[in-house]
């Protein structure tokens, strides 16, 4: 059986609809499962969802009749992120509150050097401007997103010593940072994660 994956990022105040199409394109919902990642659907042609909420589950759960309703609540609550994206060619900082940047900053950083010079170059300036756009801002969770060993870089710099313990999300995979690369980033750290898996035959949604 031939099957394709994919993730998609749906906002909280959008999936019930999201569900609905998603169920009518592959035959219906056999079963809906709570499991310790998420909300796990199983449709009639096979296909599975799984549904992740955006924030670790700490002590704040969301309110409804159902797992579905559950979970949306949960994703429509106002967390502060900080974010963190980084590639070779610049990077992307922010504070975010319910998916809108309060503040930010992005930019480039030209070199001639190569390796590992240019990579020490760009988290360095990464973690520069990181340190003050986070400077008096209070935010609850580390959104990271880009190169992964530059992310790592970068939150390890002692510049950010004091922010070092706040919970990561899962990384987001995101192209050069820009201020629309960091404001689709905001959005979709606050979104409910969906991974699918489904007959390469099927309709998508």
């Amino acid at each position: 059986m031939n099957t394709a994956r994919r993730m998609a990022f749906v906002p909280a105040d959008r999936l019930t609809g999201w569900v609905e199409r998603f169920a009518a394109a592959h035959q219906g919902i056999d079963v809906t499962e709570d499991t310790d990642d998420g909300v796990r659907l199983r449709l009639h042609d096979g296909s599975v969802a799984l549904l992740a909420p955006p924030w670790p589950d700490d002590g704040r759960p969301g309110r409804g009749t159902d797992l579905l309703a559950r979970l949306a609540s949960v994703g429509v609550q106002e967390r502060r992120l900080g974010l963190v994206l980084i590639r070779r060619g610049g990077y992307a900082v922010g504070v975010a509150v319910a998916g809108k940047l309060v503040v930010h900053k992005v930019g480039t950083v030209s070199s001639r050097s190569r390796g590992a010079d240019q990579a020490w170059a760009i988290t360095q300036r990464t973690a520069q401007e990181a340190a003050k756009i986070f400077s008096g801002e209070n935010f609850e969770y580390m959104g990271p997103g880009g190169d992964k060993a530059l992310v790592e870089a970068v939150l390890a710099s002692p510049l950010l010593r004091s922010h070092r313990n706040r919970p990561q999300l899962g990384a987001l995979a995101v192209a050069d940072p820009n201020l629309a690369v960091l404001q689709r980033a905001a959005v979709d750290f606050c979104a409910i994660r969906v991974q699918i898996t489904e007959h390469q035959s099927t309709a998508t949604c």
